[in-house]
């Protein structure tokens, strides 16, 4: 190679260092952005972690995470116990972070809650870097205070289930396709696979619902010919669909006997379990039927969300005020994006991303509304896609207003929307801070003359007072979500421990679980009737594998949470899974591994409950302490060893 060649080489290198250095100049932030960006980020962190020891977690779960947490055999295929006979009825993705972060800092509830808080920031935090490239810094600021307030954000991220990871994976995901969509590259659609499998293993077929709609933003916006879209598309599906299957093929190809039976499954099959029991069977009756003839458990009533469907469920009395305060001026915001765009080219990122955020918004609207029922806490998907559509349409309204001509009404109009629903929302629960409707609109009343002041649409005037203005429209905007969420850090408005609703919603949730007796659900000894059983049961065990056997899971909630202990869940989560058989039931009797049985009344009878019934003895309550049996009775095996 000459000395020519040498220094040509050496000047491209020179040429493309001193581009990089220029972009990372021109991307770094201003210090005002980046103050307001910790501020956010506290505000979300105040609000998702603050007082976590003290949050309600969910039963099933946690007693899942402290037998991960014992044992990496349980950890890796989601055992319900320490010696994972059965798994939990989900892909235990979700459940990894927790049982490592027990593992970690010890059986705390805020150990378990943890995860979650820190992925509610991380989401705050991704959210505004997307659409900081997409839209600008303000808009970023703003979609990331946004969904900090959210209050459905706010109420999950503060317990322990799937749906706040999912969150963030999917954001990630929706950041590496914005990249794709700008460079045209496969590296960032490759990525973008990668975390949509990632996902798939936190929520399963609730992953893949934005993919058609990353698909159809790639092929119609990415930078190319057609044929390089079609393929870069292709591979980063299959990368989905491989990262999405992993873990279930590894489980397929482990002998059954090295394994855990896996929950709601009829043929211990980790397919069925994802595309079944987690998936046809969650859309209408016929979904269930068909669920059970691809393998799965069809399930009872009780084990399957009671939420609403239909077009409304964004409107929904429960619904409104934990997902949909942003709302109307996200699809004014959309509305005016791609209509003020129209005539842009087709690779335009801005429409690009308009299109990405609204596709995410109707597509998961409709899977939602054509399911079977949904927990409204589900809904935390929809508020990315809502933060950022709602900023860009409030920064490309502030625009145009200053700019002047027809298009400088929009803000105004937005401002309008949104306190109109922010009064139709908050009017649903009337005697829940009576302050709130009418200072709302105070400042939208100030906002609005403000902004009028600012002069004619022909010859806008900015200055101070206009800014002022804009600031007290904003908040009159982010007030009453804001309010709902800091409502959440009391246990009363948080909702359930399987159920966490922002507000006076969950009222009616936490009322029902103080009457059953506390609304913490944690580690620690077991309270009430299920201390004495359990202390019964770890006195009279003997030299048994197991503590004891329990119908369905509901029973071994809270000994599982109280104790280590092999634990043997049978029926699984809704005690419709056929593991074990009868027969098998009664040879770990007879082996000497299983004495003690409890039936619950609540459950259908199975073939084993029955052999139970037919062949052991019923031990009267009083053994253990207790004056009745209450919904479960305890049968001691004994004598069929």
């Amino acid at each position: 190679m000459t000395t020519t060649d040498l220094g040509s080489l050496s000047a491209e290198a020179g040429t493309r260092r001193s581009h990089r250095a220029r972009r990372r100049t021109t991307d770094r932030a201003p210090g005002w952005v980046i103050a307001a960006l910790v501020l956010i980020c506290l505000l979300a962190a105040y609000l998702y972690g603050w007082g976590l020891s003290g949050t309600s977690l969910h039963p099933y779960y946690t007693a899942a995470v402290r037998s991960m947490a014992s044992s990496w055999h349980a950890f890796w295929y989601g055992g319900l116990d320490s010696s994972a006979s059965i798994t939990v009825d989900k892909l235990p993705g979700s459940l990894w972070l927790q049982a490592l972060s027990v593992r970690i800092f010890g059986l705390n509830v805020w150990a378990v809650a943890l995860p979650q808080a820190v992925e509610g920031v991380a989401t705050v935090l991704v959210l505004y870097r997307i659409v900081s490239k997409w839209a600008g810094q303000v808009t970023g600021l703003l979609a990331a205070l946004m969904l900090a307030v959210t209050p459905i954000a706010t109420a999950l991220d503060r317990r322990n289930i799937a749906d706040s990871l999912l969150t963030l994976l999917l954001v990630l995901a929706a950041g590496s396709l914005m990249n794709a969509v700008r460079t045209g590259g496969l590296r960032p659609l490759v990525a973008c696979g990668v975390w949509i499998g990632l996902a798939f293993q936190a929520k399963m077929l609730q992953a893949w619902v934005v993919l058609p709609v990353f698909a159809l933003v790639v092929l119609y916006a990415a930078p190319g010919d057609l044929r390089r879209r079609v393929r870069n598309t292709v591979v980063a599906g299959l990368v989905a669909l491989l990262a999405s299957c992993s873990w279930m093929l590894w489980v397929l190809v482990m002998p059954a006997a090295d394994r855990p039976y896996l929950d709601g499954t009829t043929g211990n099959n980790p397919f069925a379990l994802a595309f079944g029991y987690n998936g046809l069977s969650r859309f209408g009756s016929g979904g269930v039927g068909n669920s059970a003839g691809f393998g799965s458990v069809a399930g009872t009533a009780a084990s399957r969300p009671v939420g609403g469907s239909g077009w409304t469920v964004l409107v929904s009395h429960t619904a409104a005020p934990q997902i949909s305060w942003f709302l109307p001026i996200a699809l004014l915001g959309l509305g005016i994006g791609l209509a003020w765009r129209r005539a842009e080219s087709r690779t335009d990122p801005v429409r690009a991303g308009y299109l990405l955020w609204g596709g995410w918004l109707l597509i998961n609207t409709l899977a939602f509304g054509a399911s079977s029922g949904i927990h409204d806490y589900y809904l935390i998907v929809l508020a990315p896609a809502i933060a950022a559509l709602a900023a860009a349409g409030l920064t490309t309204a502030w625009a145009a207003y200053r700019e002047g001509g027809d298009r400088s009404r929009a803000l105004l109009a937005a401002l309008l929307v949104g306190v109109l629903w922010a009064a139709v929302v908050s009017s649903k629960y009337k005697s829940f801070n009576l302050w709130l409707v009418p200072v709302v609109g105070l400042l939208a009343l100030v906002a609005a003359a403000g902004l009028a002041r600012g002069g004619t649409a022909a010859r806008p005037r900015i200055d101070a007072v206009t800014a002022a203005s804009a600031a007290t429209g904003l908040l009159a905007v982010v007030l009453a979500p804001l309010v709902w969420c800091f409502a959440t850090l009391d246990p009363l408005y948080a909702g359930s421990a399987t159920s966490p609703l922002a507000g006076p919603v969950g009222v009616g949730y936490t009322q029902l679980l103080h009457h059953r007796g506390g609304s913490v659900v944690g580690f620690g000894p077991a309270a009430g009737r299920y201390g004495k059983l359990l202390t019964y049961l770890q006195q009279n065990r003997g030299a048994t594998h197991y503590l004891v056997a329990t119908q369905s899971a509901e029973p071994a909630e809270p000994l599982l949470r109280a104790t280590s202990d092999p634990i043997l869940v049978t029926g699984g989560f809704t005690g419709n899974t056929p593991f074990p058989s009868a027969q098998d039931l009664a040879s770990l009797v007879q082996q000497g591994q299983l004495r003690f049985v409890i039936t619950t009344s609540i459950r259908p009878k199975t073939a084993a409950s029955r052999w139970v019934t037919a062949h052991c003895t019923l031990v009267s309550p009083m053994a253990y302490g207790e004056a009745a049996n209450g919904t479960t009775s305890l049968y001691d095996c004994r004598s069929q060893h």
